[in-house]
């Protein structure tokens, strides 16, 4: 059975969006699961528009993502000579001829169907050239393109086309495909300087890299027949095909690095604190679903249960929202990525933490040695109620620092309400530093008995007692909190609170 070879074939022409990274992801999952190739090709031919941060941005958000290649990279711009090679074959075989039709030629004729309502396709006026004319006006020095020569049932000599009026080909994700050979106009393959196209490029490239799967967007559909083509007419067998729905944004049009600009790039995941498999699973279930519906699968998981058949037809929808600050993406996507925050590994997480921490100086060396058992006891207890990784030096700033800021919400909603809680906090404050032993369970009775004794709700102090600490309106459990600061922060905390009532 022939090994399964697939490929991410990304043009350098700006930074890896989440829609080339989720053709990558499923050509690398189909790949692993088959125990198969993944290869990656840069299609660098756009000379103009490639640059080497692009490649570079492209290789790092690949690597980032835990999205390793077999073979590669591979730069197309170095296999132009094999491109060419095959447009002569092309032309020797009576595949291919050379086209001296004019721009003005060619844009007049496009006027003259237009005029007329009708669909315009290259009316063939080269193709009826004798051979020694056309090699006659090349000797002369003028210019030409190279088109294919698509098969004419009526007049072809290949037995293959003989009989057949289009170009069939199953798609494992569109099912039974046909373009009929009369829609299909003889197509450029070579510009006018050399340079073959992409069509010829692409579909050299798949044969020599002995490609079996073509995974790509729905929107490379409408090159299939062409390339079809161009490969029987090089002798080669088609490779499969399976063509993904598209990636749109929240007004229902195609995800575009340039019309979108950086929020659908991988970077931008990357440096507002997603976790690389996170964000794979989200880029996953943008068009693909398990068959029990399940959302979340680790790598192992997704690599077993992975298929091109359980790729939908309908296009899927990524919600983003670039003007929030915090909530600036699909809200699944940040769910799956609160997901794994909660369940990862402690260990792991605090060294993701960690550089989060170091970024912003809130770093503390302690944290290394005998304080580490409760740096992850801080991470532990405050995960739950966060979505990236940025969050931990944001809202979780006080669990790490006495430099941290009051919510306007926390101020005005549990502090500023009770002007006694100015006299209050500090006698609490003093109250706590005396106890002992400081836990939970005695924390929790100071607070309520203090409460008690102020003839008031225990809401009250315990909300009051949590904007002081952590400058917060919600969090995790006050009185973990207040067992994992100790006495002495706690106490100052309060102090200082008192003052802004």
């Amino acid at each position: 059975m022939t090994q399964v070879r697939v490929r991410f074939a990304p043009s350098p022409t700006g930074y890896l969006h989440i829609g080339g990274a989720r053709t990558a992801l499923y050509n690398w999952l189909f790949a692993r699961q088959q125990k198969g190739v993944f290869i990656l090709r840069i299609e660098d031919t756009d000379v103009e528009r490639s640059t080497e941060a692009s490649i570079q941005e492209i290789l790092d958000g690949l690597r980032w993502l835990g999205l390793d290649w077999d073979e590669g990279p591979d730069f197309q711009s170095a296999h132009r000579a094999e491109h060419q090679a095959a447009a002569r074959r092309l032309l020797e075989t009576g595949h291919a001829y050379r086209c001296f039709c004019t721009q003005e030629e060619l844009q007049r004729k496009r006027a003259i169907a237009e005029a007329t309502k009708s669909s315009y396709l290259y009316d063939r006026t080269c193709r009826r050239l004798a051979p020694e004319e056309a090699a006659s006006r090349e000797a002369r020095g003028e210019p030409f393109v190279i088109r294919f020569k698509v098969p004419d049932p009526d007049e072809t000599n290949d037995p293959f086309w003989r009989t057949r009026a289009a170009v069939a080909f199953h798609d494992i994700v569109y099912g039974d495909i046909e373009k009929s050979l009369r829609d299909i106009e003889d197509f450029v393959i070579v510009r006018s300087d050399g340079l073959p196209l992409y069509l010829l490029s692409n579909a050299v490239d798949d044969i020599r890299d002995r490609i079996t799967h073509v995974i790509r967007g729905q929107d490379g559909l409408a090159n299939t027949p062409r390339q079809i083509l161009i490969y029987r007419a090089l002798g080669v067998e088609p490779p499969r095909f399976a063509h993904m729905n598209l990636t749109l944004d929240p007004k229902r049009a195609k995800i575009s690095k340039r019309r979108h600009g950086e929020v659908v790039t991988v970077a931008f995941y990357r440096e507002r604190g997603f976790l690389p498999w996170a964000l794979c699973n989200f880029l996953l279930l943008l068009g693909w679903s398990a068959e029990d519906n399940r959302e979340i699968l680790s790598r192992e998981e997704a690599i077993r249960e992975f298929s091109l058949e359980r790729i939908g037809r309908a296009n899927s929808v990524f919600n983003y929202n670039p003007d929030d600050p915090k909530f600036f993406t699909d809200p699944k996507a940040l769910s799956i990525n609160a997901h794994y925050l909660r369940t990862m590994d402690i260990e792991e997480l605090g060294r993701l933490v960690a550089d989060e921490l170091k970024t912003a100086g809130l770093w503390k060396d302690e944290y290394e040695a005998q304080g580490r058992a409760r740096y992850l006891q801080i991470l532990d207890m405050i995960r739950a109620r966060f979505h990236t990784l940025k969050d931990f030096v944001a809202d979780g700033r006080a669990y790490f620092s006495e430099d941290f800021p009051i919510t306007e919400a926390a101020l005005e909603k549990n502090l500023k309400k009770e002007p006694r809680l100015r006299e209050w906090l500090p006698e609490l404050a003093a109250r706590l530093e005396k106890t002992e032993p400081f836990d939970l369970a005695n924390t929790e009775a100071a607070v309520r008995a203090f409460a008690d004794e102020k003839e008031i709700k225990a809401g009250v102090i315990i909300n009051a007692v949590r904007a002081a600490v952590t400058g917060q309106v919600k969090g995790p459990g006050l009185f973990e909190i207040l067992v994992v600061l100790g006495p002495e922060s706690t106490a100052a905390r309060l102090r200082r609170a008192a003052t802004l009532v």
